[in-house]
């Protein structure tokens, strides 16, 4: 069986369309391998928020590339809870009306069970 691309590897609307906070902690000079501190900016006593991603054209800093045709995330294996736990429509089996939002806003269309290899039977892959 030949193995679909991930989608979000060309996407990357949700890192340019919602603000990523997060508790403060999570941050590399409190947790080791935590979010690298230079790419945040604290939004309270217990919440931080990654450059960029405040204001009415959020970008977060730490993507790389251009949205809707090939990113990645440059902190990858040291994002937030928040990237963490965002889930593209349809890898867990459901829709996601945020994804399909930020995609939208990027004129993409919403992603579908099919971009998952999501027939009976198959797993979903990680985002």
């Amino acid at each position: 069986m030949e193995s679909q691309k991930n989608p979000c590897i060309e996407c990357g609307a949700c890192c340019a369309y919602f603000r990523a906070s997060f508790y403060w902690a999570e941050c590399g000079d409190t947790t080791e391998n935590g979010v690298p501190v230079l790419l945040t900016t604290r939004i309270g006593p217990f919440r931080s928020m990654m450059i960029g991603t405040d204001g009415p054209k959020p970008r977060c800093v730490a993507l790389l590339g251009n949205v809707g045709e090939a990113v990645r995330c440059t902190i990858y294996e040291r994002r937030a809870s928040v990237c963490r736990e965002f889930m593209p429509s349809w890898l867990d089996f459901t829709a996601n009306p945020r994804c399909d939002q930020a995609r939208a806003a990027w004129n993409l269309k919403p992603l579908t069970p099919d971009n998952w290899n999501t027939r009976p039977g198959a797993q979903p892959k990680a985002a």
